[in-house]
């Protein structure tokens, strides 16, 4: 009977721990889903952020060389903050 007993109760440990071992094995597979999609997502972002810096500095060089008061006024907020890195 203790042997009955013991087996029972290694075989419920054996099962939950497989059930566990399958819900962590879902679980990874769907944050590894979410990541790759949320590196996509950043990726892109950074893409449009390097278009709109590369613009603004566009504007800044142009404005230099041709000194335009609507362009200086619209530029004005964009070259008191530094850049953020």
């Amino acid at each position: 009977m203790k042997n009955d007993n013991i087996t029972t109760a290694l075989n419920l440990v054996l099962a939950v721990l497989a059930i566990l071992g399958v819900i962590f094995a879902l679980q990874t597979i769907f944050r590894t889903r979410e990541l790759r999609s949320l590196q996509m997502q950043a990726t892109q972002a950074n893409g449009y952020r390097m278009g709109v810096e590369a613009l603004a500095n566009d504007a800044v060089a142009y404005s230099k060389q041709n000194p335009n008061s609507e362009i200086l006024h619209i530029l004005q907020p964009t070259q008191a903050k530094p850049a953020n890195r």
